[in-house]
C-alpha cells in the first residue's frame, strides 16, 4: 500500500531542553524549511521512525554532520548504504530519554515502527501505525480507497494492510500495552491530521482489534 498510495509527510521537530533538536522523519530538506529549523536551533539528532522512512536522513545528515542518526531495528538492512549511529531498541538509553520515551511496535511481519512519547508535552508520535489521511483535496477515487483502509479523515487509525499483516498478535499486544500505559493527550501522525486533547481515547480505539478493549 505504502507504494501506491499518494500522500503527504509530516516531519516533527522537538526543541529538548539542552536547546538542542530533534527531528523525527525528516523529508528532503529545502532553503524554506533549513532557516525554519535553524531558527529554533542546532540539529543534534535525526531519527528515522521505521524502515520505510529513509528520504531525508541523509540530506539532513549532509547539513548537519555532528547530528546523530538514530534508527528503526530494520533499518541498516533495508538501507545499507545510509550510515547510522545507533538502533532504538526497548532496552536502550538514549541522551533524549528523560523527555523522550520510546517503544519498538514488535509483532508485525513488515513494519518494525518505533512509537515515541514526547513527555513535558504529554504528546505521542506515531509514523505509519495510525494515519488521518486529510480528505480536502484527494479525487473521489484515493477517498475511497483510504476511507475502505480504514486511513480517512480524523477518524482514521491503523490501515487495513497492517492489521491483515501481524505475525505475532501477543508481541504487539504487550508493545501497544506499553504505549497506552503512557501519560499523553495528543498525537502527531506522520500522515494527516493530528489531535490537540483527546488522543488517549483516539488512539485506545484505533488499537481496539489488537487489545480486545
Amino acid at each position: 500500500m505504502y507504494g501506491v498510495l499518494p500522500f503527504t509527510t509530516r516531519m516533527t521537530v522537538v526543541q529538548l531542553e539542552s536547546g538542542g533538536l530533534w527531528l523525527h522523519s525528516p523529508v528532503q530538506s529545502t532553503p524554506d524549511r533549513r532557516r525554519a529549523v535553524d531558527r529554533l536551533g542546532p540539529v543534534e539528532h535525526l531519527v528515522a521512525p521505521n524502515k520505510i522512512h529513509s528520504l531525508g536522513i541523509e540530506p539532513w545528515k549532509a547539513l548537519y554532520p555532528s547530528a546523530k542518526v538514530w534508527a528503526s531495528p530494520g533499518f541498516d538492512k533495508r538501507h545499507p548504504d545510509i550510515a547510522i549511529d545507533a538502533v532504538l531498541a526497548n532496552d536502550g538509553e538514549t541522551p533524549w530519554s528523560a523527555e523522550i520515551d520510546h517503544c519498538v511496535i514488535d509483532g508485525h511481519a513488515v513494519l518494525d515502527e518505533v512509537a515515541f512519547l514526547h513527555k513535558p508535552s504529554r504528546t505521542l508520535i506515531v509514523t505509519d501505525f495510525m494515519q488521518k489521511h486529510v480528505a480536502a483535496g484527494e479525487s473521489w477515487f484515493w477517498r475511497g480507497v483510504k476511507r475502505m483502509a480504514g486511513i480517512l479523515g480524523r477518524d482514521g487509525g491503523v490501515p487495513l494492510d497492517i492489521r491483515l499483516s501481524v505475525r505475532d498478535k501477543a508481541a504487539m499486544r504487550r508493545s501497544i500495552d506499553t504505549v497506552l500505559a503512557w501519560d499523553f493527550d495528543h498525537l502527531i501522525v506522520a500522515h494527516g491530521h493530528c489531535l490537540q486533547g483527546g488522543a488517549k481515547d483516539d488512539v485506545s480505539r484505533a488499537f481496539d482489534w489488537i487489545t480486545g478493549a
